[in-house]
């Protein structure tokens, strides 16, 4: 009889364990979208866009798909690349990279959207979707102004300022210690002849 209660607390015991083992087999996808400015000696400026795609999960995922439409036609000209790309398998623990380069046309300040990054997993048959950091604000074709460069010097200073500071002190303080004083030179010169 005492059998009977340990049988159905292990048939529970093992289904528990394996939605947990379940739960722990999924893949974990992390996409990661940057973006940077290159100004060229012509006065134009690309923008060179990199999306990474990392799988952080223990199984692999297949087909997958990532679209990046957040870059308007009419402020941005394509010249490297293409803003989608595919992949047929993503090994867990791996990860793909995609870039591409754009030319500003206009000067702006521009909000890009995440990009958007589908597939499959083996245990699920509906398509999943995954979302990559979102690019700051760019500033295309931006004149860069005296208030820039004052800008640049106070966070150096704020940022730096303390070190200067004390290396500005320990030279004062060895100048001091090791320059002869006009008084002992004086003395020293009465006391030869």
């Amino acid at each position: 009889m005492a059998t009977a209660p340990l049988i159905i607390f292990t048939i529970f015991a093992l289904f528990g364990v394996s939605s947990l083992t379940a739960a722990a087999e999924t893949p974990f996808v992390v996409a990661h979208k940057k973006a940077s400015l290159l100004k060229l000696k012509s006065g134009t400026e690309r923008v060179s866009v990199s999306i990474d795609v990392y799988n952080h999960g223990s199984l692999a995922i297949y087909d997958v798909n990532l679209t990046d439409d957040s870059w308007s036609t009419e402020i941005f000209d394509f010249m490297a690349g293409n803003t989608f790309n595919s992949w047929e398998k993503l090994d867990a623990g791996s990860h793909v990279s995609h870039t591409f380069e754009l030319e500003s046309k206009v000067q702006t300040t521009y909000y890009s959207a995440p990009a958007v990054i589908t597939y499959r997993i083996p245990t699920k048959s509906r398509l999943q979707v995954a979302y990559s950091t979102p690019v700051p604000a760019l500033e295309t074709l931006a004149e860069k102004t005296v208030a820039y460069k004052l800008d640049l010097a106070k966070k150096l200073l704020a940022q730096y300022g303390s070190h200067f500071s004390l290396g500005l002190i320990v030279y004062l303080f060895v100048r001091i210690i090791f320059s002869p004083s006009a008084k002992s030179s004086a003395g020293n010169a009465k006391k030869r002849h």
